[in-house]
């Protein structure tokens, strides 16, 4: 697929304690495919502020890295995944979305969350009033090409199955670790063709609004005679 163009921008949002270093290998993958691929670090990393303020970076990089009506594609792993998800669910980035892929991300809570009680990590504790507000709507990632990937073999989001939702794509990967999942090669080529299909997506709903103004348009010139 031709990739050049409108929606081929890729934002990726690391987790706690990582940084964007960590995708080295996915984003060197996805730029020699043609992708435009942008990243930075968030501030701190350690979960001592609330996710909801992170996503304020994400708001911030956004606002001064892509044009207004600029869309581009999101994909967050573990807790950049939660953090993405109140960027789009509580700051207006669903309507700049194409495609929105979690990797391992405690979309239901992790138990691992309990031993330190910082801000942003009891929000990633199970049913925290936190995760229960972003799951009340979830349904709304259902107008974007949503996915969420995860492994079943994951010992940082315990439950593994936490990742699970209720809406959208869902890809499973026996990777044996949980930060193995941003460098696995199954994995970053499952990226990259979701990312694709969601380019296809875009073009099918441009083509729909495109069919729909020259059918106003019609019916315009048609009233007008």
């Amino acid at each position: 697929m031709d990739i050049n163009g409108p929606g081929q921008a890729v934002l990726l949002i690391h987790g706690i304690f990582d940084t964007d270093d960590i995708f080295w290998q996915m984003s060197q993958y996805l730029t020699n495919l043609g992708w435009d691929i942008h990243s930075f670090n968030l501030s701190p990393n350690t979960g001592g502020i609330g996710l909801d303020k992170l996503a304020e970076q994400v708001e911030d990089y956004v606002y001064l890295k892509f044009p207004p009506n600029q869309s581009f594609n999101l994909v967050g792993f573990s807790m950049g995944g939660i953090v993405s998800r109140y960027y789009i669910q509580r700051l207006g980035g669903i309507d700049r979305i194409n495609t929105f892929i979690t990797i391992s991300s405690p979309h239901n809570g992790t138990w691992t969350a309990y031993p330190l009680a910082l801000p942003g990590i009891l929000q990633m504790r199970p049913d925290s009033d936190f995760l229960q507000n972003l799951n009340s709507d979830i349904q709304m990632l259902a107008k974007i090409n949503f996915v969420s990937m995860w492994t079943p073999l994951d010992l940082m989001i315990m439950p593994a199955n936490s990742s699970h939702v209720t809406v959208g794509k869902e890809m499973k990967f026996n990777v044996l670790r949980h930060d193995l999942m941003v460098k696995d090669r199954t994995v970053i080529k499952a990226v990259e063709q979701e990312l694709c299909l969601g380019l296809g997506r875009q073009v099918l709903e441009q083509m729909k609004v495109d069919r729909q103004q020259r059918e106003d348009l019609t019916a315009f010139y048609d009233r007008t005679k």
